[in-house]
């Protein structure tokens, strides 16, 4: 799943966490031989932090790409 900060807009955001979880899945397929059909990317964006966004350091934690066991 393809997380983003919540700075931008949320149409911004989602677009751009969708870029970056294919991003992962695409290097994971061509680098590490995993078959595409097991991979699916997807995204919350700025829906779901783990950490505040009101510092960078917080922001930082947050743009990020997570594996999620189905």
């Amino acid at each position: 799943m393809g997380h983003t900060d919540n700075i931008g807009t949320l149409t911004a955001n989602m677009e751009l966490l969708q870029r970056r979880a294919d991003a992962v899945v695409k290097e994971l397929v061509t680098k590490y031989g995993i078959d595409a059909k097991r991979l699916h990317s997807a995204g919350v964006g700025p829906l779901s932090p783990v950490a505040s966004n009101k510092a960078e350091e917080g922001r930082a934690k947050n743009r990020r790409v997570e594996l999620v066991e189905q």
